[in-house]
């Protein structure tokens, strides 16, 4: 059991079968589920999990190829491993759930709610890597995981071997930085969708969530102020009670929204 620092809150560990592949979970809470994808860097477990677990039930994926799992060199694409991570949602026994996913998470989750639509009740994207501004002559903006790494439980810290893994997996399904096929399908996904960006993360700046709001129907963009890459991990208690209230809203959040806000 992982004990978390909110009340009567602790996350068991499970595994489920997809498509071949034994894939780890971590679970707690009850109530309506929640998906959660986790970004380039593996599975983490913050505070902002811990406080989502009090009203709902989460579930915290890692995806085939991360953390201690065998190197995944069957997956070709993002499509194809979301496909992998529909149906390990499906195997626990849940038809229809929240999705939420962060930065390589944020493309997974997308490309999820792409192929199974009637699956998702409503979408969270933070930071996504979905859509990414093309490499610089000067390379690629450093990544920031947090502006405040003082707030940020501490976490498990991989080997080199499993670093390596994690890194040849994503750079070889990650995809263009802008993906026409998948850019084409958003715009036919009516699930409501909150895409959320830090002020402070240069990796993934928020500039380019007005591409978001031109491609999906139904979507909202929100700037978190004072947070950087993994928002979530930055801002919990803000983080937790915007998405809370877009969960629990959805169309009526998305119909007041203004096309973006700065979520002090």
């Amino acid at each position: 059991m992982l004990k978390t620092s909110a009340p009567d809150v602790s996350f068991r560990e499970g595994f489920v079968e997809a498509q071949g592949f034994k894939i780890r979970y971590l679970e707690a809470g009850q109530g309506e589920p929640l998906v959660v994808l986790h970004g380039g860097g593996g599975l983490r477990h913050y505070a902002s999990h811990d406080l989502l677990a009090q009203s709902r039930r989460v579930i915290l994926f890692e995806a085939p190829g991360f953390g201690l799992s065998a190197a995944n060199e069957r997956s070709q694409s993002m499509a194809e491993l979301a496909l992998t991570m529909a149906e390990a949602v499906r195997n626990l026994g849940i038809e229809r759930y929240d999705l939420q996913g962060t930065s390589f998470g944020g493309k997974l989750a997308l490309w999820l709610a792409l192929q199974v639509p009637e699956a998702i009740k409503a979408l969270v994207l933070v930071s996504p890597a979905a859509i990414r501004k093309p490499p610089s002559e000067g390379g690629p903006p450093r990544l920031v995981l947090y502006a405040h790494p003082e707030r940020v439980t501490p976490q498990v810290e991989h080997p080199p071997e499993v670093i390596a893994k994690q890194r040849a997996l994503t750079g070889r399904i990650i995809g263009p930085p802008r993906d026409a096929e998948l850019e084409s399908r958003m715009l036919g996904l009516n699930v409501p969708v909150l895409v959320i960006f830090g002020t402070l993360d240069d990796f993934l700046p928020s500039e380019l969530a007005r591409v978001y709001r031109e491609l999906l129907p139904n979507c909202n963009t929100v700037f978190v102020y004072d947070a950087a890459h993994e928002v979530d991990a930055d801002r919990p208690e803000a983080f937790v009670s915007l998405v809370n209230d877009f969960y629990n809203r959805r169309e009526a959040f998305l119909v007041n929204a203004q096309s973006s806000a700065l979520y002090e």
